[in-house]
């Protein structure tokens, strides 16, 4: 018995840890003059416990934000930020190496899109869900009272759109939006994800001319008293939805109210209202018919299609909930035809996705295609009933067929594993057609199995209106399922193989079967071999993503069994008895029904033909249609109701084919008829008769008819005395031309079915060819003669279409020596249609169009008699902005044709990137982009052109450009063109990817609000802060091949009209589930090679090194390092400062054993904030240099002369450490200490790859690239006992020297077991070891000395160390620097209860063997006044010339000072 369903009351998530919207409320005002968008949104949002809350923003301005109503801390992280140097793609030679590159940079761009990049503060608050349920915004219909209280917050955000380039259009005096993936955040701040639903108020203020139409139904207008005027329309959105599918048009629009239903309402410009008129008269039938079929009402309360010109819209369709954006291109007046059922079947689908994928929602990513499915069914159903069933069967069969030819890779899969890894891409481009029209068939089959009735009624469950407690209508593969084996009464046996097989993995069943009849048993013996059109390879990649694949041992089957339908003389039986799995061969054996002794026939006469005719055709008997006289068969079809989505090659007499195409009804079995006639090697005239007859046939379907003509053009050949193309040429006159004179008649376009096939006459003409692969004389003078005498005059309907087919029908002729001199009569009636289609544009451009097209076919094949540049110089004109944007696309890729034929693809590649900095329509970018796909798959694998490095890193940096950033679709195909060029797929399924860079992005998310909410708290103690916004960047590590040719870039400068504050962090004490590495290599931010549209922002899991360097940018264009592995954060303060670390660590009783390498991992912060300090605690003030973001560490600003990159020689560092307080019954001792070196190198790149612990640095076995740090680590000290001495990383609780003592010994031995077999540990222990023994003799040696004060000089050739005093409290401290090419840091640590030292010692592996190790010890001194002890041991061990020349000078001065007890 099946599981009942779980109930979905839960809002998203359902958890208190996750950030949900409530509701949201738009407000914005649009200057069309100014090209300006601003105003605010309000969130009622459920906050986290971190009180951390984030959202998407991208291209806009962040004026302020409250939460409440009080000014709350954020911080903006762009998702886009352009880097580029001469040396970043140095490496890239081949378009291998090439796509190798894309496909990071693709990744990385849009894994970073998914992490949230607006990050707001809100302070916890004891208001809750329930709170809201009495205020008026809870009329949107969501009920809260099944859920756990929740932290709500009202969260406003102020703001305008910085850049209306993508999301959000002006054009002309048009704005729009459009729904592309992941752009609603560009125009306002928004839980941008499709899993993230909620409702929506909206107002728009727009100049009092202007209309305002969006999402939702229309409240009311509000006219101002402002001079001019100005008008707020105010719309209500009572069904949550993904905020993708809130739209917005503002334009002076002329609408058109329905006029059979209140609720349907069209706009259009003025210029269109005639077209509009008339196209949407059906509109009202295809509504009613879908909520009849439905059982349901329409879901929003009212339905507006809105009409903008081709050239503004990215496609030609674009969803809003109760809102579609269309192009104005598919409208149509009366007088045209051609448009009429695309455009009704487009608006349909768009009808049906309101349902399907606006109103019901995939509840993952990866039932996104039952969604598409669903909509397509429901499109498909109203095909039926209102242009046929032979039109949705000719549909169906002809989409089937392209998905059999294209389903051969897991890119094609429906569900697979992998699939939330394509971010959305599967929907783009021809995988994402070939998988839309898959998951129709795969629902058409289901309907088959469990019958139209019941497939119709889980739909209308789907649909129903549910109850209030359930807010959210989402739907998913598990719950179709669940309903198919419920209410569709199929098995779970066979759905348990159903889904597995068709949606989560990939390929079609191959059936090639043959027969013979035996006539003693009376049987067909049927012999079917099974295959698959994806290889073995193919289904095993994507079966081992899934957790439950089972191992069929290379057998590939489907569940259930095919219909053999045969045709016998006593009629039509079905025989389902051909299993879909099993043995690939299998024999069967079908039992006729009919007996041939029943029947008598006539004996054909002597001297018949061998085809059955005879010269004296009345005498002989025409019932007999039998291929073989001793068998009833007439013919046999394989699944003759399309149950199944297979490809099937059946293998039967000609005369059953001919008996199929003249028999049967079944516009599928004419179709494959025609098909199998047309591929015949051997032509008889009963083949020849059998397509005209059919091609006659007025009562046959007219797609049909048109294939039959075509068929008829191929059959034409010397050999059957060029029968088909006399057929066609009669058939034409016949019905076109004057018997008397011999001329075309003029248009009659009344019968449209007739129209269909005789505009499709001319072209199937022109495609005849002769022995020598050229075009008969014949066909070109017919053509010649149809284009000279055309005459439209008295003919209501347009004849623009029937003009373009006999243009284009020009370009499918083969000029031969009998034909070329009809030549120059063809070109001078195109050159005479372009003229006249110039003074009266036809509809949509459509002549010039097709004139363009053909003079292109014609130029590369006649190259030797026309001049290529002769045509350029005539198609390059219509380039022009000013032409119709249609036509100038059209003219772009002729001229990319051109040049692809001339001179190679990598001159069409440079073309093609040159006309796409030109284009300013992103619609037209798009379609350069296909076509220019399209060329790369024709090219041939052995063209010896090869394509340049500089090509390739122009469709390389194109692709990570903010071109490509603001338009989704074009920066897919530059993704696939650089991969077909390396002859892989076109598509994001299969591209190699760094693992060490996945992850969630919801890991991402919390881990970035963690690191945010714990910096805004602790600033909230440094400083007061302003409401100032700072645009931030967010960066991750990443790793692409060929990484040697990407260097670290500058980071480019950020403006904002306010004033920037103080870039300041405070972290007391962070609380968060994982380790953060403070002030540590492997917490340094580090691109070396990605780019930011290449990193992906992640977090990585525990067990791999946090590789993550993020670069916060304040104002002045200097690179922030922060300490989190998320991202940098600047809060805001009242003044502009330098950008100053600030960093306080509270005590912590914790002891850290810092001198060992392989265990000085950092620590996180633990415990909650406080605002008085109880203990010990220490400040760190660290500057960063302007230039390099890599740095680990942060130079000041404010000596930029002294100040260098990091990667140069001389550079400075500073660091100050001060504030540690020790408070002693006795007294208070204080001492300060600050360094200053020149390093001559250091140098920032990635951390080691070691996965196994986030330690500073590890050797792997000497294969670790060169890589050096400078880190920093805080001592504190405990105040209660001067015998204890520990590292601050928290608030921990105290612990005895004796528990101390324990815990480093159970340390040490599970430390000694894990790196027992390493050599370099052992080696690092011997020498610590060694180390200790000598500062204990040392120590006794010179302890009777001095206890006052003393000072400290050593001299060392190069650079030199001065320490300043400052008044601090120190009891006990270690400074540790060590310098090598590895690393460079400074931990601290503590053992000595009474006694401090500060210790120099190298920790490379290679001066290791040779350094000076200066130990410094400080006694503290007596109440009385004493001073303290500095003891100096010097160790010296072999140092060779080379490094003394590379040591350091080092000044260090200690002062105490003895402070009086208060």
């Amino acid at each position: 018995m099946a599981k009942p369903r779980k109930p979905k009351n839960e809002d998203q998530k359902g958890d208190n840890s996750e950030t949900v919207v409530h509701h949201q409320k738009l407000c914005l005002s649009i200057d069309m003059d100014k090209r300006l968008v601003y105003g605010y949104t309000e969130l009622e949002m459920s906050v986290p416990e971190n009180g951390v809350v984030g959202l998407h923003a991208d291209n806009l301005a962040i004026e302020r934000v409250t939460v409440d109503g009080e000014p709350a801390e954020f911080e903006v992280f762009p998702h886009y930020l352009h880097l580029d140097s001469e040396n970043r793609w140095c490496a890239v030679s081949s378009a291998t190496s090439a796509a190798d590159a894309a496909g990071s940079v693709y990744l990385s761009s849009l894994e970073r899109e998914l992490v949230p990049n607006l990050m707001i503060m809100c302070s916890k608050s004891v208001k809750t869900v329930s709170d809201w349920q009495g205020q008026p915004n809870s009329e949107n219909g969501l009920q809260f009272s099944q859920e756990p209280k929740q932290n709500v917050k009202l969260v406003r955000v102020d703001y305008w759109v910085e850049k209306a380039e993508t999301g959000i259009h002006f054009e002309g005096n048009v704005l729009h939006t459009n729904n592309q993936i992941r752009r609603a955040r560009c125009w306002f701040p928004c839980m941008d994800d499709s899993s993230h639903r909620c409702c929506y108020d909206l107002e728009f203020t727009v100049a009092s001319n202007f209309v305002a139409v969006s999402s939702g139904n229309l409240l009311y207008q509000v006219l101002s008293k402002d001079s001019p005027p100005r008008k707020t329309y105010v719309y209500r959105l009572h069904v949550p939805v993904p905020a993708q599918y809130i739209s917005l048009a503002v334009a002076p629009f002329e609408i058109f109210p329905d006029r059979n239903s209140g609720l349907l309402s069209y706009m259009c410009l003025p210029a269109d209202l005639s077209q509009l008129r008339n196209t949407v008269g059906f509109f009202n039938g295809a509504f009613s018919y879908y909520e009849e079929y439905l059982s349901a009402p329409f879901p929003f309360g009212s339905y507006t299609q809105v009409f903008i010109t081709p050239e503004m819209a990215i496609s030609s369709v674009s969803l809003g909930a109760s809102i579609t954006i269309l192009s104005s291109q598919v409208l149509y007046d009366e007088k045209v035809i051609d448009q009429t059922i695309e455009t009704r079947i487009k608006l349909a689908y768009a009808l049906a996705r309101q349902w399907f994928g606006v109103y019901i929602t995939a509840e993952t990513s990866t039932d996104e295609w039952l969604l598409d499915g669903l909509a397509g069914f429901l499109t498909d159903s109203y095909i039926k009933r209102f242009l046929g069933n032979n039109e949705a069967r000719y549909r169906r069969y002809k989409e089937n067929c392209a998905v059999c030819k294209a389903d051969d890779s897991g890119a094609t899969a429906l569900r697979p594993p992998s699939s939330r890894d394509l971010y959305g891409t599967q929907c783009i481009g021809l995988y994402g057609k070939i998988r839309s029209w898959k998951s129709l068939a795969v629902l058409q089959m289901l309907e088959k199995q469990m019958g139209p009735e019941s497939f119709r009624k889980i739909l209308q469950i789907i649909v129903r209106p549910q109850d209030m407690t359930r807010t959210l209508r989402t739907l998913s593969t598990k719950e179709f399922r669940h309903f198919a084996n419920k209410v569709g009464n199929l098995e779970r046996p066979f759905l348990k193989e159903f889904f597995p097989r068709w949606v989560e993995s990939c390929g079609c069943p191959v059936l090639r079967m043959g027969f013979s009849y035996n006539k003693r048993k009376n049987m067909v013996e049927l012999a079917v071999m099974r295959g698959c059109t994806a290889s073995s390879d193919a289904i095993a990649k994507v079966a081992d993503g899934k957790l439950e694949s089972e191992n069929r041992d290379g057998d590939v089957g489907w569940p259930g069994m095919m219909s053999i339908r045969v045709h016998e003389l006593d009629g039509m039986y079905d025989h389902p008895i051909l299993p879909m799995a099993g043995d690939t061969w299998q024999l069967l054996e079908i039992q006729c029904h009919s007996k041939l002794a029943a029947k008598r026939f006539q004996k054909p006469k002597k001297g018949a033909k061998p085809d059955g005719s005879d010269d004296n055709g009345d005498a002989v008997s025409t019932l007999d249609v039998r291929s073989n006289a001793d068998s009833p068969l007439l013919w046999l079809r394989a699944d003759p109701e399309m149950e199944y989505l297979a490809e099937i090659n059946f293998n039967q007499p000609v005369q059953m084919w001919i008996n199929q195409l003249e028999k049967d009804r079944d516009v599928v079995a004419q179709a494959q008829a025609i098909a199998t006639l047309e591929a015949l090697p051997q032509l008889s005239f009963a083949v020849v008769n059998a397509l005209n007859n059919f091609l006659s046939d007025t009562k046959a379907f007219w797609r049909v008819r048109i294939e039959a003509a075509y068929a008829l053009a191929t059959t034409a050949t010397e050999e059957t005395d060029w029968a088909g193309l006399l057929h066609l040429i009669k058939f034409y006159k016949s019905r076109r031309f004057d018997a008397n004179i011999g001329l075309p008649k003029p248009n009659d376009f009344h019968d449209i079915p007739e129209y269909f096939v005789l505009e499709a006459i001319p072209n199937a003409i022109a495609m005849v060819r002769a022995a020598d692969k050229k075009s008969p004389r014949e066909a070109v003078e017919f053509v010649l003669q149809l284009l000279k005498y055309n005459d439209n005059n008295g003919n209501p309907y347009s004849d623009v279409f029937w003009l373009a087919a006999l243009v284009q029908s020009i370009g499918e002729l083969e000029f031969g020596q009998q034909s070329i001199p009809f030549l120059s009569s063809l070109l001078k009636r195109i050159d005479r249609l372009l003229q006249f289609d110039r003074l009266m544009p036809s509809y949509n451009g459509i002549l010039t169009i097709s004139c363009i097209r053909t003079l292109t076919q014609v130029a590369y094949k006649l190259s030797e008699f026309i001049p290529l540049d002769r045509v350029i110089d005539l198609i390059r004109p219509f380039r022009d902005f000013k032409i119709m944007w249609q036509v100038r696309i059209e003219a772009s890729k002729a001229l990319l044709d051109l040049e692809f034929h001339s001179k190679g693809i990598d001159a069409a590649l440079t073309l093609f990137i040159k006309y796409l900095e030109e284009e300013p329509s992103l619609r037209g970018q798009v379609k350069m982009g296909v076509h220019v796909t399209r060329l790369c798959q024709i090219r041939s694998r052995s063209d010896p052109d090869e394509i340049k490095s500089e090509t390739l890193v122009s469709l390389l940096r194109l692709l990570e450009s903010p071109f490509a950033f603001n338009n989704v679709i074009l920066r897919h195909y530059l993704f696939c063109i650089l991969q077909v060029l390396a002859g892989r797929p076109p598509t994001l399924y299969g591209v190699p990817r760094d693992e060490t860079l996945r992850m969630g992005h919801a890991e991402t998310c919390s881990e970035l609000k963690n690191i945010f909410a714990a910096i805004v708290k602790q600033s909230k103690t440094a400083e007061p802060l302003m409401d100032m916004p700072n645009i931030s960047h967010m960066e991750c590590a990443g790793d692409i091949p060929n990484q040697s040719y990407m260097e670290p870039t500058e980071v480019p400068h950020f403006s904002h009209p306010e004033p920037t504050a103080e870039p300041t962090v405070d972290i007391s004490n962070l609380s968060q589930p994982e380790h953060i590495n403070l002030l540590q290599p492997d917490a340094s931010v580090d691109i070396p090679n990605l780019s930011p549209q290449e990193a992906p922002a992640d977090v990585l899991r525990p067990s791999q090194p946090p590789q993550v360097h993020i670069p916060s940018l304040s104002h002045d264009g200097l690179a922030i390092p922060e300490l989190s592995k998320e991202a940098d954060t600047v809060s805001n303060s009242h003044e502009r400062r330098k950008p100053v670390f600030k960093i306080r660590v509270k005590q912590a009783a914790a002891s850290s054993r810092a001198d060992d390498a392989d265990n000085a991992t950092l620590e996180k912060s633990q415990g909650g904030h406080n605002d008085a300090d109880r203990g010990a605690s220490s400040s760190v003030s660290v500057d960063a240099p302007q230039r390099n973001f890599t740095e680990a560490v942060s130079l000041s600003n404010q000596n930029l002369e002294e100040v260098n990159s990091c990667h140069d020689p001389g550079s400075r560092m500073t660091a100050s450490i001060g504030s540690a307080k020790l408070a002693s019954e006795g007294d208070e001792l204080g001492k300060e200490l600050q360094c200053t070196a020149d390093s001559s190198k250091v140098s920032m790149l990635p951390p080691p790859d070691d996965r196994s612990s986030p330690s500073i640095a590890k050797d792997n076995g000497g294969t670790t690239k060169t890589q050096k740090y400078a880190s920093l680590q805080i001592l504190c000290v405990p105040g209660h006992d001067h015998d204890s001495v520990s590292l601050a990383t928290g608030d921990l609780p105290s612990h005895s020297k004796k528990e101390r003592t324990k815990d480093k010994e159970k340390k040490r031995k599970r430390d000694d077991k894990g790196h027992r077999d390493d050599p370099e540990y052992i080696e690092r222990k011997r020498l610590k070891k060694e180390k200790k023994r000598r500062e204990k003799e040392m120590a006794r040696l010179l302890g009777g000395e001095a206890k006052t004060s003393s000072s400290l000089e050593l001299q060392k050739p190069e650079t030199k160390l001065g320490m300043d005093s400052r008044e601090a409290n120190v009891s006990a401290g270690r400074l540790q620097v060590g310098k090598d090419e590895n690393e460079t840091r400074l931990p601290s640590a503590s053992r000595d209860a009474k006694s401090s030292s500060v210790e120099l010692h190298g920790s490379n592996e290679r001066e290791r063997r040779g350094t000076k190790v200066t130990t410094v010890q400080v006694k503290p001194g007596e109440a009385s006044g004493g001073g303290s002890k500095v003891v100096i041991k010097m160790a010296e061990s072999r140092a060779d010339a080379t490094e003394a020349s590379s040591t350091h000078k080092f000044r260090i001065k200690i002062k105490n000072r003895t402070l009086n007890k208060t």
